[in-house]
């Protein structure tokens, strides 16, 4: 396994879904049901949207590499640009997601067994070309380590979905998702300038 490929996907995907649908989507869950079986779909969902994403990403280093970096350094800017300008908006863009979640799942009696399937379903749907499968994929492409982008990747969810139900509205009012989504879009900002230097033949990171 690759730990700096594990660590690059884990510090690249957690900011970019701490203020993200993913923990919106959960936290609204966890008000409605019994919180761990809630945490249990929504990390099966997410390993599952991982597997689509580095399957998807291992298909593509098939194609002729240096393109390939290109267009997935070109995937990174565009995530950095998309991240910083939706900055100024994080929290009110967080309300809105919040109340549209609300709206969608309605509080009633549930075993574990069906939270849990509740839970993996909304999040399996929510996760469906999200910027964090996008990411994923992408890493993937760069590095060539499916597993352990893939487990970095699943990491960062899994805690962003765990603080979503032990911290939920706590963190939200205490972390500014403003500076949250500056901090990704830096991230990205950097990984698709290293990217596009290598997709140019210039190893940055030796």
């Amino acid at each position: 396994m690759d730990v700096v490929a594990a660590v690059t996907a884990f510090a690249v995907i957690l900011p970019a879904e701490l203020p993200d649908k993913t923990m919106v989507a959960t936290l609204v869950l966890a008000t409605r049901f019994r919180p761990w079986p809630v945490w249990l779909g929504v990390v099966a969902a997410f390993a599952a949207q991982c597997a689509v994403a580095v399957t998807a990403g291992g298909l593509l280093t098939l194609l002729p590499r240096q393109p390939l970096l290109a267009v997935t350094a070109l995937l990174f800017a565009v995530g950095a640009v998309l991240l910083f300008r939706g900055s100024a908006r994080a929290a009110e863009h967080e309300a809105e997601e919040e109340r549209e979640y609300e709206q969608r799942v309605a509080a009633r009696p549930a075993s574990g067994a069906r939270t849990a399937a509740i839970s993996f379903g909304v999040l399996f749907a929510a996760e469906w070309g999200d910027l964090s499968q996008l990411f994923t994929a992408g890493l993937v492409v760069r590095t060539g380590e499916p597993v352990s982008v893939f487990l970095g990747s699943w990491l960062a969810l899994a805690l962003v979905a765990g603080l979503a139900v032990v911290a939920g509205r706590a963190l939200l009012r205490r972390v500014s998702l403003t500076v949250v989504r500056r901090i990704a879009g830096s991230l990205l900002a950097l990984l698709a300038a290293i990217t596009a230097a290598e997709a140019l033949g210039v190893h940055l990171l030796g």
